[in-house]
């Protein structure tokens, strides 16, 4: 998935993503410690279509991605992780070679997701021409307020788990020489997450249109060389 949050540093608990702080001081964090979500946690009670039941699977399910993806944003090694497999791990998007837990890392979740074999004309963003950080930034000057995530149905339990989700944020940053418009950006896909016995992921499929995503983000005008106001016109185009 892509990231979600933030990056400032606080301890405190987090109610939808586990090992946030097991033992965080022991773990190497990218930003010097746990991050907090205090923004996106409000995004995501606030747009959310459906509010499971606690303990439900559904619950379950979307707490893990959470956590499988803070991990992968904030944390530097892979043996600080606790939600995947690292030896068996691939992350499988839209049917492309699986990558495994090192490469995902490397990349993050951002250019792992957005990475395609489209000739450079056809790609509104160039996942091979990013880093981690670049992506990080790019993204969160977008959505400032985060990149909001949600599991909208379980198909299947465990140990091979179905799912449907929903990505939101709300467009109001510049993103990749376009004004913010200030409107809901969103997608939605599937997912396939393969755990084993500790419920640990194993394999993660995601399917999924892109051009959801860059429809919203593109539909903002072009900022102008010479400054145009980068908080655009939420009417324009």
């Amino acid at each position: 998935m892509a990231s979600e949050g933030e990056t400032s540093i606080k301890i405190a608990s987090d109610k939808y993503r586990s090992f946030l702080h097991d033992e965080a001081e022991n773990i190497q964090w990218r930003h010097g410690g746990p991050p907090t979500y205090d923004s996106v946690n409000q995004l995501f009670e606030e747009g959310r279509t459906k509010e499971w039941p606690k303990g439900s699977l559904e619950e379950t399910v979307q707490n893990a991605i959470k956590s499988w993806e803070m991990e992968m944003s904030h944390k530097i090694r892979l043996k600080d992780f606790k939600t995947i497999n690292p030896e068996k791990f691939r992350l499988i998007v839209n049917g492309r070679e699986g990558l495994s837990a090192e490469e995902t890392l490397k990349l993050g979740s951002y250019n792992a997701l957005l990475k395609n074999s489209l000739p450079d004309e056809f790609k509104y963003y160039k996942a091979d021409e990013e880093t981690f950080e670049s992506s990080h930034e790019v993204f969160g000057s977008a959505f400032p307020r985060g990149f909001a995530w949600e599991v909208l149905d379980v198909y299947s339990g465990p140990p091979v788990i179905g799912f449907k989700f929903r990505h939101w944020g709300i467009f109001e940053g510049p993103f990749k020489g376009h004004a913010p418009t200030g409107e809901r950006v969103e997608f939605f896909g599937l997912g396939i997450l393969k755990v084993d016995e500790s419920l640990r992921a194993e394999d993660v499929e995601i399917y999924y249109d892109p051009g959801e995503l860059f429809g919203g983000l593109l539909k903002g005008s072009p900022i102008s060389d010479h400054g145009a106001d980068t908080h655009g016109c939420p009417f324009s185009k």
